[in-house]
Order: structure tokens, then C-alpha cells, then sequence
């Protein structure tokens, strides 16, 4: 608080002022005597009142300027923050050191609270940082992630987990966990887990689901968060679930598929080895009486031996293909060299069921950077193919020609034989497809179109297919690209 000194002056300004009118005031009390009983009363009280009014007005006036001053202390006090204290008189001294000191306890717990609120905006972007390091570690994962809370409702989910829920970003958060799944029952093992009421516990389990994508198999692990506030929650002691949704849709084809392969190749592999132990056993019991049923023994023998090579080669082929072992060597193959060399091979087994082989291309040298080898086996399979189920007197015939629009080179073989089925055409590149009434007219494995598919898609970027009507005959056909990439 600051001394009352500045006030001194006013003070003897005033006391002067007061003995002056002293003296006013005895002169006139003189002048009054000399008056009669009745002036002197009126004068009196005409005096009084206008000395009254005249202190009520001094008084008013100093009031309302030491309140005005005292308001300015104080607002600039308040504005600047400044700690000194308020000039008054003497007689407000007591009411402004209150104002001081409130004003003071005002100004500290004003600080506080500033504190107190700048530390929560650190905390807040603290934790908003957090938030997106764990958001950005969520959506880099490959599995859905779901993080529910004990009202069932959806509090936290990464970027796959909206693209296989389908879960809208404005609708996705707070929303029950069963408007997003629905009626799936992924929605009761959440409960059943929540309802559990241990925290930190796990469980595994593995379900069909139809989600917008499709359907599908998922692994589904499940942990169960500890309350952060257990009046806000239902289950003692548990405060959420986070669901990992991990996709093994395709494990589970492959997984089948591999089992697949190996039922069918033990059954393809079974029936050659089996013709091969019978003859073998009649030779060894002597039932081959004369030479010329030994030689027919051997002859059977031979061909169920390179039947067991050409399905092993092939699964290898495939197997090696499949897992990326498999490299091409890129020449310039000029298909119509191939298309000769090809019919060549196969003109004698063409010979036997008087099956006319013929070769049809333009002008232009049809030539496409590929595996020469590669090329030749997938012409000698599909030629291989007609021959076998074209019945005799039939006719084969290789066509190349080029595409622009893709620029590739195209090859088709075409046929007059049984034609294929239209239920079994989109089925004839799998592995160890064959047509069951086919079976009995043709031996095969079942892999030389599934070879011929992965050697030209696969390896070469190229495309393929078929055309077929029963009893008019096929026409397989196969493109591959004038220039591969990275060649």
C-alpha cells in the first residue's frame, strides 16, 4: 500500500479554507446581532442549508473522484498485473488494501489456472500425437483391427478393418458393434468375452463370415482392456475387446488345394505303377510264353513308365513355376518354325488315326521374344490334345497370326474331334481336370493345359483360352507378347 504524503496539501488547502469561512462566519455572527429575533432566524437557516448543501456537494464530489480514481488503480492493476499498491486517501485506505489483497489472491489463482490449463493443452497434444502414432501403427497392419468398448460400441478401428467391414468413417465410431458386423455372431463371442469379466485374457477362434467384400474364413483373436473408469462400466473390471480379424480365406484354398494335389496325383501316379507291377509280375511268373507277348509286356511297361516321367515332369514344372523358380530365357521364337518342328514330332501319331496336320500363317515372320523351349512344349500340348481326342479321319490345323491391338503374336490349334462340354470349359486349365467320360478314349494326367496356362500367363504375360461346341470340335488359343518386360 502507498503512503498517504500526495495528500498533505489538499489537507492545509482545506484547514485554510475552514478558518476563512471561521472567520466569514464570525463577522457575520456580528452582523446577525444587530438584527431583530426573526431575521436572524431566517438568516440562520438559510445559512445552515446552503453550508449543508454546499458539504454534501464537496463530499459528493470527492467521493465520486476518489471511487473513480480507486476504479482506474484497479483496472489498471487488473490489465497490467502489477503487484503495487493503490493510491487513495487516507479514509479509503482500508477498503482499497481490501481490494488489494483481493485482487491479489485473484491474480494468483488466475496464474494457477493458467498453469493448470497450459499444461492440459501439452497433455492434450501429447496424447493427440499418441493417438496418431497408434493409428498409423494400426493401419499399417495387413489384419482388421476393432476395438469395442463395454457398451459394445466401436471406439477404434484401422483403415483394412474399414475396408472389410465396410465401415463408414462419419458412422464407424460409437456405433454397436452389430450394425457393423451383423447378424454374424462375432458380435456374441465379443460378448461372451467381455462378459467375462478378466482383464488381459485372450481367445482364439476361427469363423466363416460374410462381410461386404465377400465371404470369407477368419482367424479372430480376441483381448479383453482393463476399465479405465469402472463407474462408467457394466463388467467388473473390463473395459473393452480388441477383435484382430486376420483373412485365411486364402490359406485355407491353398491348404485344400495342396491336399487336392496330393490325393490326385497319388491316384494318378498309383494307376501307371499299378499296370507296371502286374506286367512285371506276369514276366517274373512266366505267363510271357512267347517273345512276341514279352515284347508286348515291355512295350506296355515303356509307355506306363514315360506316362509316371511326363506326369512327374509336368507337377515339377508346375510345382517350380508356381514358387517362382522357374526363369525364361527370352529369344526371338519365330512360331512358325515352332508350328513345324511340332508337327514334325507328332506326324506319326497323327499317321496312325489318318489325321490330317496342318500349318496356316500370312506373309510376316510372326516372331515374339519367349523361351523357345517353353513355346514348344505348350504347342506340342495343345496339338498333343487334338490328336488324342479327334477321332480318325479327323483334321488339326495351327494357325498364327499377329494382334496389333496387344501387339503379341497369336497361336490357335483347332480341331475336329469331340469338342468339350460347356460346363467343363472354364475347367479345363485345372489341375488334373479331365472330362470323365473322356477318360476311357485318351490317357493323360491331367496337368499339359495347366502347364501350358502357367507357361504362357504366368511366365510370359501372355493370355489364353478355348472355344468349344461337343461333336464340332475345340480351338485352343494362346498370345504372347512381341517384347517381354525386363527381358
Amino acid at each position: 500500500m502507498q503512503s498517504a504524503k500526495p495528500y498533505i496539501l489538499p489537507t492545509l488547502v482545506t484547514a485554510l479554507c475552514a478558518a476563512v469561512i471561521g472567520g466569514g462566519i464570525a463577522a457575520s455572527w456580528d452582523w446577525l446581532t444587530t438584527q431583530s429575533p426573526t431575521q436572524r432566524t431566517a438568516i440562520l437557516v438559510v445559512g445552515t442549508a446552503l453550508v449543508l448543501a454546499f458539504t454534501a456537494w464537496l463530499a459528493m464530489t470527492t467521493l465520486k473522484r476518489e471511487f473513480a480514481r480507486l476504479s482506474i488503480a484497479i483496472e489498471d492493476g487488473a490489465s497490467s498485473g502489477s503487484d503495487h499498491g493503490i493510491s487513495v486517501s487516507p479514509w479509503l485506505m482500508p477498503l482499497a488494501e481490501s481490494v488489494s489483497r483481493t485482487a491479489e489472491a485473484a491474480s494468483s489463482k488466475n496464474a494457477a489456472l493458467s498453469a493448470q490449463l497450459r499444461e492440459m493443452e501439452i497433455r492434450s497434444r501429447l496424447s493427440e500425437v499418441e493417438r496418431a502414432h497408434t493409428e498409423a501403427i494400426l493401419d499399417s497392419l495387413r489384419d482388421a483391427v476393432l476395438v469395442t468398448d463395454a457398451f459394445h460400441e466401436v471406439t477404434a478401428s484401422n483403415t483394412r478393418a474399414e475396408e472389410l467391414l465396410g465401415i463408414q468413417e462419419s458412422t464407424g465410431r460409437r456405433a454397436h458393434i452389430r450394425e457393423i458386423l451383423g447378424e454374424n455372431g462375432i458380435d456374441g463371442i465379443i460378448s461372451e468375452v467381455l462378459s467375462s469379466g478378466m482383464p488381459n485374457v485372450s481367445r482364439h477362434v476361427e469363423r466363416s463370415m460374410l462381410t461386404p467384400t465377400g465371404e470369407g474364413v477368419f482367424d479372430i483373436t480376441l483381448a479383453t482392456l482393463p476399465e479405465s473408469n469402472p463407474a462408467q462400466s457394466d463388467a467388473a473390471g473390463v473395459g473393452g475387446v480388441v477383435t484382430i480379424l486376420r483373412d485365411v480365406t486364402r490359406e485355407k484354398e491353398i491348404s485344400r488345394m495342396k491336399t487336392d494335389f496330393v490325393s490326385q496325383a497319388s491316384h494318378e501316379l498309383r494307376t501307371p505303377l499299378s499296370s507296371i507291377n502286374a506286367y512285371i509280375e506276369m514276366l517274373l511268373d512266366g505267363e510271357a510264353t512267347d517273345e512276341e507277348t514279352r515284347q508286348d509286356f515291355y512295350a506296355i511297361i515303356k509307355g506306363e513308365t514315360e506316362r509316371v516321367a511326363r506326369l512327374v515332369d509336368n507337377m515339377l514344372n508346375i510345382s517350380r513355376i508356381e514358387s517362382g523358380i522357374q526363369k525364361i530365357e527370352p529369344v526371338d521364337v519365330d512360331f512358325v518354325q515352332v508350328a513345324s518342328e511340332v508337327c514334325g514330332a507328332v506326324q506319326r501319331k497323327a499317321d496312325e488315326k489318318n489325321i490330317k496336320i496342318q500349318t496356316k500363317s500370312g506373309p510376316l515372320i510372326y516372331t515374339a521374344q519367349a523361351d523357345r523351349d517353353m513355346m514348344v512344349q505348350v504347342v506340342m500340348n495343345l496339338v498333343g490334345n487334338a490328336i488324342k481326342y479327334t477321332p480318325e479321319g479327323g483334321r488339326v490345323t495351327i494357325e498364327i497370326d499377329s494382334d496389333e491391338s496387344t501387339r503379341s503374336v497369336l497361336v490357335s490349334v483347332s480341331d475336329t474331334g469331340l469338342g468339350i462340354p460347356p460346363e467343363a470349359v472354364e475347367k479345363v486349365f485345372e489341375k488334373f481336370y479331365r472330362i470323365e467320360s473322356y477318360k476311357r478314349i485318351a490317357k493323360g494326367t491331367g496337368l499339359g493345359l495347366n502347364l501350358v496356362k502357367h507357361i504362357v500367363e504366368t511366365m510370359h504375360s501372355g493370355a489364353g483360352g478355348v472355344e468349344s461346341q461337343v461333336g464340332l470340335g475345340s480351338r485352343f488359343w494362346f498370345s504372347v507378347p512381341y517384347e517381354q518386360q525386363g527381358a
